[in-house]
């Protein structure tokens, strides 16, 4: 076993404290996830706590991506500071994620897992292979988790991992250091990551301009603003009559296909989707001069068009029915 007094023994209790604060204040101001992780490890190592490494990652209620990962290092290679990753309970993504040390710790029901690779400890997870070769000598990942009806969908935990090249690894010091801090920062993410769902929840049944005015506080009764805008309708050709011919297991697939082309082309605009009705779509187009919202609207029917073109050639290819989509756009 390392001496007690190894790696990082430097940091003292007052700038735990003090990053403890502004790790508090920072969440409360809402810093962006990924400035407060690179932030933070800064911190912790001009206070003698020594990160190479960090890891930050939660799960989100969001209709395309599961969650988000953010990364810091202190040796300036390149790397995404910010990812999104998709659903992990399918394919490849299923493999990786339930060959992963997070995984294990999280099927352990306990909070922490480490390894010293500096004194001996075994390279079990291909990521610990992964750090040793890379000159890491201690790794810690920690788990928070919710309460069972505190979660939000996959939203349960907040995970970390943080890694050091000091040759004594982390002290005793430093993993008192980690313990104390982390649990902290991860409610900072966790409140950062709800706000985000709030957000994505009203966009997506909403539409970002109604949306936007929700969270601004624009919800009491009988409260309408008039506004000048766009409108589109759009529906798909002949839709009743595919259904009838077409299989069952067809219809969604046609669905989600025909309208991703279209709230595509809507979105490139920057404009806003209000609803889907079936197989049709109600959105908005606006702007202080009623012009501009008609060239964005026009755009967005000729971007819409040649999409959909180009799905129709991709599913005739696969022998899976097709559509045209009518538009409608109304002024005013």
């Amino acid at each position: 076993m390392p001496p007690a007094t190894s790696g990082s023994a430097a940091i003292k209790q007052i700038d735990i404290d003090r990053t403890a604060d502004w790790i508090v204040r920072r969440g409360l101001e809402g810093t962006p996830e990924a400035d407060l992780l690179s932030a933070f490890c800064q911190r912790c190592n001009a206070a003698g706590l020594p990160i190479s490494r960090a890891l930050v990652l939660i799960d989100t209620l969001h209709p395309v991506h599961e969650g988000t990962v953010f990364r810091w290092r202190d040796d300036g290679e390149p790397e995404e500071p910010v990812r999104d990753y998709g659903p992990s309970d399918e394919g490849d993504a299923a493999r990786v994620w339930r060959t992963s040390p997070f995984f294990a710790l999280l099927q352990s029901g306990k909070e922490e897992m480490r390894r010293r690779f500096a004194f001996g400890d075994p390279t079990d997870f291909e990521v610990f292979r992964e750090m040793k070769a890379e000159g890491h000598t201690d790794y810690v990942l920690l788990l928070y988790r919710f309460a069972p009806n505190e979660t939000i969908g996959e939203m349960d935990s907040v995970y970390s991992s943080w890694a050091t090249r000091d040759p004594a690894g982390f002290s005793d010091a430093g993993m008192a250091a980690l313990q104390r801090l982390v649990p902290a920062l991860s409610l900072a993410v966790k409140t950062s990551a709800l706000t985000k769902v709030a957000a994505n929840l009203v966009n997506v049944y909403l539409g970002r301009d109604a949306g936007k005015r929700v969270l601004e506080g624009r919800i009491r009764r009988g409260v309408a603003d008039r506004i000048d805008a766009v409108l589109w309708f759009s529906d798909l050709r002949s839709f009743t009559a595919i259904t009838d011919a077409a299989r069952p297991n067809e219809i969604i697939p046609l669905l989600n296909d025909y309208a991703e082309t279209v709230i595509t082309a809507i979105q490139e605009q920057g404009d806003d989707v209000l609803k889907l009705i079936g197989d049709g779509t109600l959105a908005i187009f606006r702007a202080d001069d009623a012009s501009d919202a008609s060239v964005r609207a026009l755009r967005a029917v000729m971007s819409m068009r040649a999409k959909v073109s180009e799905l129709n050639e991709r599913r005739r290819a696969e022998e899976r029915p097709t559509s045209t989509v009518y538009v409608g756009l109304h002024a005013g």
